[in-house]
């Protein structure tokens, strides 16, 4: 007699394909309309399902896992990021969980490459004017931006993701520095060319551009605060394709808006989709709407992990892909 299959809840749209195959391998809650499940919704679908699989978008904090019941075993998270879900409290109650680490590398370093170019070569401000049609011809001192060749760029976290920033940038002609909590291997250093920095606070006051590539954590928190961004010299560039939480976007606005700062690229923000709308204002700031990672080929292959993250739970072995909190 076959065993029973595992009730999974889906909290948003997936590709059709992977929830497709989804459906084919369990009993399957699919979000058709999409829309982000409020704080009860979720518990809900907890308190209901064997296997949760949310996303970035949805906060799963310890009284949610209280409330959860005793059903739920496993939260296989779409996404490498697990800064939304307590960890530490699901393991406690029993409930594993699991990432997509690794799938959106490439993507989310092209995004970096090309929010440094973006801001640099001042290309929104280019593509605005051409679309309100006020280009009236080419003039030798128009939109007149700065070359990335020769600049030196600090890598923040210099993990897979910041790894593949600095293959990209020394491609352009960029000097490689990065600050991570261990050196790299002496192997891996001479193969990016990189020079690494111990004190944080030494190399961004000497870099050109700056790029956030770490993960929010209760120690990567502000981060970037106040007082490290005053040290960013008054022609640097600040990008951040990571977590908008290792930023202070009040403190950043600020020295944007009194000139400060060159410029900055973000496609993540500290509270979300809600936006400093003095951000907004400013003509050498570009905003994305968290694109890192937004390829079709990614969310495909976050979508297998996800599936070979239950099914391997399903037969009863711990998930590829488990985060421990010690891995935090």
């Amino acid at each position: 007699m076959p065993a029973e299959r595992l009730s999974v809840v889906v909290t948003r749209r997936l590709p059709e394909v992977v929830e497709t195959r989804l459906s084919e391998l369990f009993n399957v809650e699919l979000s058709v309309a999409d829309d982000k499940m409020s704080r009860e919704d979720l518990i809900r679908a907890m308190q209901r399902a064997d296997v949760l699989v949310p996303t970035v978008t949805d906060r799963i904090d310890q009284g949610m896992l209280a409330a959860a019941g005793d059903r739920l075993k496993l939260i296989a998270n779409y996404g490498a990021g697990v800064d939304h879900i307590d960890v530490h409290t699901a393991r406690q109650r029993g409930i594993l969980v699991s990432n997509t680490p690794g799938v959106v590398t490439d993507d989310t370093a092209d995004m970096t490459m090309a929010l440094i170019l973006a801001v640099t070569r001042r290309i929104p401000e280019g593509l605005a004017v051409m679309q309100s049609g006020q280009w009236e011809g080419w003039t030798p001192t128009a939109f007149l931006g700065g070359r990335v060749g020769g600049r030196r760029l600090g890598i923040l976290g210099m993990g897979r993701i910041g790894q593949a920033v600095a293959t990209r940038a020394r491609a352009f002609g960029m000097q490689i520095h990065y600050h991570n909590r261990t050196r790299l291997r002496p192997e891996v250093e001479a193969a990016h060319e990189a020079t690494y920095w111990e004190s944080l606070d030494q190399m961004i006051a000497r870099m050109d551009v700056v790029s956030i590539n770490c993960p929010h954590t209760p120690s990567t928190f502000h981060l970037m605060n106040a007082r490290r961004l005053k040290l960013l010299k008054k022609d640097a560039v600040i990008v951040n394709t990571s977590r908008g939480e290792v930023i202070d976007e009040n403190a950043l606005t600020r020295q944007l808006r009194a000139g400060e700062l060159a410029g900055a690229g973000l496609d993540v923000f500290e509270h979300g989709h809600e936006i400093n709308p003095r951000l907004r204002e400013l003509s050498n700031v570009v905003l994305l709407p968290h694109m890192g990672s937004a390829t079709v080929e990614g969310r495909m292959e976050m979508g297998e992990k996800v599936i070979i993250n239950i099914k391997t739970f399903a037969d009863g072995h711990r998930p590829p892909d488990m985060v421990v909190p010690s891995m935090l």
